[in-house]
This record gives structure tokens, sequence and C-alpha cells, in this order.
């Protein structure tokens, strides 16, 4: 299986990148026959990504969650699987270009330095850390996709404010859609760290009894919940709408972002087992 990996490793970007071509072609002609091609093939792209991962998992005897390039791999998936999902749902076109180049670039960072691993530390093998990991990184993905959706709200409204009605406007579903999207990726974003954070109080004592409550992954996840939560609460009892919903998404996924970086390169967590 281990020649498997490796050569995975390599064709699994080039997927990625076949689906962008894919989406990307159909975002600048608008061709109705790639539609379902163009899901076909991210699909498929999905199905080997997933089997690469149980591959993985079932090598080295633990879920790829011990480093950071392991991690990545699970980000590329999860978020062009949020993306798929949520396109059957919505059936929106035009925006698949945007969310799978960010699966593209983790997948690409993931391959290039992805380490075999087959000693770690025992706390990595318990399936319980196991579901609470894959929850936080479901929820991360969710966050991206409201993010990216959030940006192009942005650039639909400064081109409809400057009369610049070309491609993107006829491409990008409207402001209100778009809107839609990303309170919907964000209300999924806060469920599944809603599930990742309870999990983690649970578990957590046990796990590390020494563990610091000013961690700061723990700090860094706690504010894009807070925040994540005011955003959602705030658009149903105070009627948000529009830019305002939208800055609050952008500012999560930036907290995000940095909280990820300060965890992994410059801090040291009890969150990094490597």
């Amino acid at each position: 299986m281990k020649n498997v990996i490796d050569i995975s490793n390599f064709i699994i970007p080039v997927l990625y990148i076949i689906s962008f071509g894919f989406y990307f072609y159909d975002f600048m002609k608008a061709d109705k026959k790639f539609l379902n091609s163009k899901r076909f093939f991210l699909l498929l792209t999905l199905v080997y990504h997933l089997v690469y991962l149980l591959i993985r998992t079932i090598e080295f005897d633990h879920p790829p969650i011990t480093n950071v390039f392991e991690i990545f791999t699970v980000l590329a998936f999860a978020i062009s699987f949020s993306y798929f999902i949520l396109e059957l749902v919505t059936d929106i076109r035009g925006t698949g270009p945007f969310i799978i180049i960010i699966s593209i670039i983790f997948q690409i960072i993931s391959s290039a330095f992805i380490p075999d691993v087959y000693q770690v530390k025992e706390v990595l093998r318990n399936h319980l850390l196991g579901v609470h990991v894959f929850s936080a990184l479901l929820g991360y993905s969710a966050i991206t996709i409201s993010a990216v959706y959030g940006f192009l709200y942005l650039i639909l409204f400064n081109d409809i404010k400057l009369n610049k009605f070309g491609l993107v406007f006829n491409r990008l579903p409207n402001l209100e859609v778009l809107e839609r999207l990303s309170y919907i990726s964000a209300i999924i974003g806060f469920i599944l760290l809603s599930i990742a954070i309870i999990i983690g109080v649970i578990w957590l004592p046990s796990a590390f009894p020494h563990f610091s409550y000013i961690d700061p992954k723990l700090i860094g996840t706690s504010l894009v919940w807070i925040l994540y939560g005011l955003g959602i609460f705030s658009k149903i009892f105070s009627k948000w709408q529009g830019k305002k919903v939208i800055h609050f998404s952008i500012l999560g996924f930036v907290i995000a972002i940095l909280s990820t970086i300060v965890t992994n390169f410059i801090a040291r967590s009890f969150h990094s087992f490597y």
C-alpha cells in the first residue's frame, strides 16, 4: 500500500487541477454540457481522495492528523467535499473555481511535504480524537467556503457600484444568493465547530491532564466560534443583512488562519504533536 500512497500523492493534486479546469471552463463559457461532466469528475476526485485517506489510516495505523501536512490533505478533501454537497443542494453554478483552487493549494503543499509517520504518540490513535479533529476540519472548511462567498459578494458589490457588468456579473449568482450561501456555510461551520468543542471539553482533561486554557489553539478556536455565533444570532435577531454579515464571516476566517499559523509554526501548543 505504500507504493499506492506515494503514487496518489502525485495523482490527487492532478485530479483537483483537472476538476478546476472543468469548472473554470464552465465559468468562462457557461456551457451546459459541462454541468454534469464537471460534477462527475469532482466526485471521482473526491472518491479517490477518500480512498487515499483510508489507505493512509490503515497503512500507518492512525488517522491522518499527526502533522500539518496530513491535516492539509484532509482540509483539501473537506473543502471540495463541502462545496460538492452545497452545489448539489442549491444547484448554484459559477462559484466552483473559487473553491476548488483552495483545495489545490492545500493538496499541492501536502503532497510535496507530507511525511510517512509510523511511530506516533498513543493519543493520536484515539478514535474520539479522530472525530474531534475531523469535525473541526469540516467546520473550518465550511468557514473557508463562507469566506470565499463573502469575498465574491464584495467583488460583485463593488462591480455593481462601479457599473461594471462584465463576466463576473454575468457568471456569479446575485448578491442575495451569495449572502445566503455565505450564511448557510457559516451556520454549518458553527455547528461543526460546536461539536468539535464539545468533544474536546469531554475528552481533553483525560488526554492532557496538564493542558492550559490559554493555549493558542483554544483561544483562536474560541474566538472564531464566538465571532460566528455573534454573526449568526445578529442576523436572526437583529436582522443584519448584506456587508455586515459578510464582514463577520471574513473576519472569522482571518482569525482562523492566524490561529492555525500561530499554533503550528510559532507558538507551542498541546495541539502540536510533531
